[in-house]
């Protein structure tokens, strides 16, 4: 690709994070669904964003996360100009599956591209992650990094930041339900509690390494134990109306495991394949319909991609 860019459009997936039992360090990023990234390079310096589709955000830099991740790219390029940006988001804010992550790893992505790529992948994370400490108050990079680095990541250490991709088996699709309501990052991480029983961070831990072995080996029946969150979902399922039924009707349909996307109210099923995945879609749709609350449903492979570049006159599928 050309190195003298100067204006492109990029695509940034959704991602789901935790994956259950990988509170904040373990994402993956989906296919098809995601924003779209307009950025043109400037003369003139700093972030400018010149407006945002879809959805009612700042066009403040400064109180933007696509804005302050691109703001702290900036910082560290000493490029003299600036850039400018416009905004079509398609992953509802508050909605549990990156949206805030999307937009900030977006920008940070296509501006490191319009600079002629002088940053590596871990340093797109860092900056995609002040974004994040905006929109949650906590710098955290479970979705920034699959959103990036595309496929299965872990975030093994944020300080110093260490992140390894994940082996993703050909076979596991994602499938996710968004319930229409708003459940704000920050405000479900207020209920947490900061402390954990002994034994209950054993059991986690050993679910962790069973979910990564079980990905790497391809062992779809380990992958399945190992999707139990005994410290994050009795909390946070809580505030999702009709968790338990879902999860009921996931498992029974055949659904490798099902929990909270990130902090809700998304909650996502892994499965076995395409038809798996129709098959858990439709049982969800039917268990949820009684609740009488408008819902989005997503099936999607793993997204082996993160942030990437647009043709001119590519479209996506209306979402």
């Amino acid at each position: 690709m050309s190195q003298d860019l100067n204006e492109i459009r990029v695509f940034a997936p959704a991602t789901i994070a935790n994956l259950s039992c990988g509170f904040d360090v373990l994402g993956l990023a989906l296919e098809g669904v995601g924003d779209v990234m307009h950025l043109k390079r400037t003369d003139s310096p700093g972030v400018r964003i010149l407006a945002v589709h879809g959805m009612d955000l700042p066009l403040e830099a400064t109180q933007n996360v696509a804005g302050v991740a691109a703001l702290a790219l900036l910082e560290a390029s000493g490029f003299s100009g600036g850039v400018e940006m416009v905004i079509e988001k398609r992953i509802k804010p508050g909605s549990g599956i990156g949206s805030s992550a999307a937009s900030a790893a977006g920008a940070a992505w296509g501006l490191n591209a319009l600079l002629g790529y002088p940053f590596e992948n871990p340093d797109l994370v860092r900056f995609a992650m002040e974004g994040e400490r905006l929109a949650s108050g906590t710098a955290h990079a479970d979705n920034v990094a699959p959103a990036i680095y595309g496929g299965i990541t872990l975030v093994r250490s944020t300080d110093p930041l260490d992140i390894a991709r994940v082996h993703c088996p050909g076979e596991l699709h994602a499938c996710v339900l968004h319930p229409q309501v708003e459940l704000k990052t920050s405000d479900a991480r207020k209920i947490l509690k900061t402390s954990i029983p002994m034994a209950k961070g054993i059991r986690q831990w050993g679910n962790v390494g069973g979910l990564v072995t079980g990905l790497f080996t391809e062992d779809y029946g380990l992958i399945s134990r190992s999707l139990e969150d005994c410290i994050i979902e009795p909390v946070r399922s809580l505030l999702i109306p009709g968790f338990d039924t879902m999860k009921q009707a996931a498992l029974e349909a055949g659904a490798l495991g099902f929990g909270i996307s990130g902090s809700g109210p998304s909650v996502y099923a892994l499965c076995r394949g395409s038809a798996s995945a129709r098959q858990v879609g439709q049982a969800l749709q039917e268990s949820y319909a009684p609740f009488d609350i408008p819902f989005e449903l997503h099936l999607s492979p793993v997204g082996q991609r993160g942030v990437c570049l647009l043709e001119p006159d590519q479209q996506l599928p209306k979402v």
